[in-house]
């Protein structure tokens, strides 16, 4: 068994970051301009500023333009949570056609590390134990014949999944609103630690769109 921390990357269908924040950032402004007619104003330096002041002014619709891709490895349960946004799009690892009893998978199920326990208390020696037993049920499952969409039943809800979503930047601004910010209510710890530091990491890459969120609000 092997146990990894929850990570995120940003997929780029870009070259490098300053080609997709200037792309995004013009997408917007080519958009956003239609509405006003106002083409006539675009400069290679006009975007940055005419994104910031539709943000200022609540103009979010215009964000709906330009969209990110983000892989998420997370465990089961905040996987539920991740798909229930409903403006994006979703790929999942599923546990129906992976066969963790495969070479591919190295012959073991692989968990995420859940934050809230110390590697050195009690409570994460029982985590870590009842993942090993979860982790030999399932294989005693396959090797009965069992097929893997029969014997993930007894799969931990902390199983690695990775999700892709894909997302335009007005609903990734309600994402980080409910999953880092916590402006709805306290988020769970393992959905916060990846949204927070997704956020982090897009308010240094596109700050003209992230960076009014403000900070971590504990």
């Amino acid at each position: 068994m092997k146990v990894i921390n929850a990570s995120h990357e940003v997929i780029l269908p870009y070259p490098d970051w300053k080609t997709a924040h200037d792309t995004i950032l013009r997408m917007i402004e080519k958009a956003g301009r239609t509405c006003y007619k106002s083409e006539d104003k675009i400069t290679s330096e006009s975007a940055s500023k005419f994104v910031r002041n539709i943000i200022k002014h609540g103009h979010e619709a215009m964000l709906e333009h330009a969209s990110l891709t983000v892989r998420f490895i997370v465990d089961r349960g905040v996987s539920h949570e991740l798909v229930r946004h409903r403006v994006a799009s979703f790929a999942q690892e599923s546990t129906r056609y992976c066969n963790y009893g495969q070479d591919k998978f190295g012959n073991e199920i692989t968990v995420i590390k859940p934050l809230f326990f110390d590697e050195n208390s009690k409570q994460y020696a029982i985590w870590k134990n009842a993942m090993f037993e979860a982790e030999a049920y399932y294989f005693n499952l396959l090797s009965c014949g069992v097929s893997p969409e029969q014997a993930r039943c007894v799969l931990p809800n902390s199983l690695k999944t990775e999700v892709i979503m894909t997302a335009n930047m007005r609903e990734w601004r309600h994402f980080f609103r409910l999953r880092a910010l916590c402006e709805t209510g306290k988020p769970h710890p393992q959905m916060k630690e990846v949204a927070y530091s997704l956020l982090c990491d897009l308010q240094k890459y596109l700050p003209e769109i992230f960076d009014d969120l403000g900070g971590d609000p504990e």
